[in-house]
């Protein structure tokens, strides 16, 4: 006699699943962050990738918070080493402008950014590379201790902003005809700068708002 098909297989004829780790559970939530947004990395989608229960799950997550947290360190770990050429105001636009490049490539992720606070080695690593450059260039330690989370910020929020959802070009093209057509007698000011208000590319804005940050973190004592 021959065994009916829907006759269910042994447990100990199935190849054993790949034991569990919070490396395992990071990359899987990296690739469901690809194919689906970050809306659908929560511990139950993980669960199901991973063939187990989401409770299995909290003994190397703690909470969503940190695994999104996870997610963008494991992300950053993309963004390659520093750039040799170019002086050290330079080079710290450059990484961060990489950062920024980075989440613009996963708008959910930039959104969760501004709350999550990753600790793993490739957000140590970035940390590390943009006091070492500050240091280079004669940063006072505390000035570029403060500095460097204020770049950071700056570079989430820049970010943040280009992938809000419901902004459209509707929303740009009512701002910038209100601010041509606003009164001179009521706002002179805006009147009189509209299209400075309006003007650049975003890449040359993105390098301004780099230069006068560092430009002022210089400049800029830490209070005692």
């Amino acid at each position: 006699m021959t065994a009916r098909p829907d006759t269910p297989r042994s447990r100990r004829e199935r190849p054993a699943k790949p034991a569990l780790s919070r490396a395992a559970i990071v990359a899987a939530a990296v690739a469901v962050l690809r194919a689906e947004g970050l809306q659908k990395v929560t511990m139950r989608r993980l669960a199901q990738e991973l063939d187990t229960g989401p409770a299995s799950l909290y003994v190397y997550v703690r909470n969503t918070a940190e695994l999104h947290a996870a997610v963008l360190d494991e992300l950053l770990g993309a963004i390659g080493p520093v750039p040799a050429e170019g002086s050290w105001r330079e080079r710290v636009e450059r990484v961060l402008t990489a950062y920024t490049a980075m989440l613009f490539e996963h708008p959910s992720l930039a959104r969760s950014a501004l709350t999550a606070w990753p600790s793993g080695p490739h957000y140590l690593n970035l940390i590390e590379t943009l006091l070492a450059l500050l240091d280079e260039g004669g940063v006072p330690p505390a000035q570029a201790a403060w500095g460097v989370d204020l770049l950071l910020q700056q570079a989430t929020a820049t970010a943040c902003e280009h992938s809000a959802e419901g902004s459209t070009q509707d929303d740009w093209d009512a701002l910038a005809d209100a601010l041509r057509n606003v009164s001179d007698r009521t706002h002179p000011h805006i009147a009189a700068r509209s299209g400075e208000l309006l003007s650049g590319a975003h890449e040359a804005r993105l390098s301004w708002r780099f230069q006068a940050l560092i430009a002022g973190i210089e400049r800029t004592a830490v209070p005692e």
